[in-house]
């Protein structure tokens, strides 16, 4: 499929992959960000995350979103297009249920459950770390309820300017479900690009560009804006852009 920008760009299946990842390594963690909940069945989703947990050692970060970034997906692999967020809500109350207590049982409008049980269980029983992404209204408030991390991610820049009211909105949104907002994570999504110098013009419109100092510089503003962690998204998608990150995390690691 294509994206409204008309640049052609594909995914390899975040659950085949993440299995791989946590075959071959023995410390990172793996997860996703974040998985669909429209493309699969909520109650299949809770089995695929225990497993997950289990093949990795008890490594796994289950990230979850409503769904359909880009318009035309959905057509294209003939999903529905239709009440997106009210799907989601039912997919909550099935798979949550299941990760946290192992059981579910619930008729919604557009999921059902009946009498589940989540068996077998992974190392870490009802404690899966559950990533929830969204910078709405409705998506803070079902990470405000749920989820252990939040995320959210660079629309037009990738910078604090931009992503950091939404640590407010998110402190909102956790007041009025009565949760302490220390204890959520809160993950910032950002597009980097470690070959170019900053102000380049080749570089991808909104990315952090620059010397390994200039992308650790504003890394850590996210950090003073409130976030907890970033996801890091290469362009380009190379060893070589993996590698020149190698430099701005031996800089982290003393910051």
């Amino acid at each position: 499929w294509r994206p409204a920008s008309g640049k052609e760009r594909g995914f390899w299946d975040c659950l085949a992959m993440a299995g791989a990842l946590a075959a071959v390594t023995s410390r990172v963690q793996v997860g996703t960000w974040v998985m669909s909940a429209l493309h699969r069945n909520p109650g299949i989703i809770a089995k695929a995350v225990e497993t997950l947990d289990e093949i990795s050692g008890g490594r796994y970060v289950f990230g979850l979103g409503a769904g359909h970034e880009w318009p035309g997906q959905a057509r294209a692999f003939g999903l529905p297009e239709d009440h997106i967020y009210q799907r989601f809500e039912d997919a909550l109350q099935i798979i949550v249920p299941l990760l946290r207590g192992g059981h579910a049982d619930f008729e919604g409008t557009w999921h059902a459950a009946h009498d589940l049980d989540q068996r077998p269980v992974g190392p870490r029983p009802g404690a899966i770390p559950i990533m929830i992404g969204g910078h709405g209204p409705k998506g803070l408030r079902h990470a405000a309820r749920l989820a252990d991390i939040w995320s959210c991610y660079a629309e037009e820049r990738s910078d604090v300017e931009e992503m950091g009211p939404r640590v407010v909105a998110l402190e909102a949104a956790c007041a009025e479900v009565g949760r302490d907002p220390a204890t959520i994570g809160r993950s910032a999504g950002v597009e980097v690009a470690p070959l170019v110098r900053a102000g380049d013009s080749s570089a991808p419109k909104g990315a952090i560009a620059g010397s390994a100092e200039e992308i650790a510089d504003r890394f850590l503003g996210f950090r003073t804006a409130g976030f907890t962690q970033l996801e890091v998204m290469l362009e380009p998608q190379t060893t070589a852009a993996l590698e020149a990150m190698v430099p701005v995390l031996d800089i982290l690691d003393t910051a």
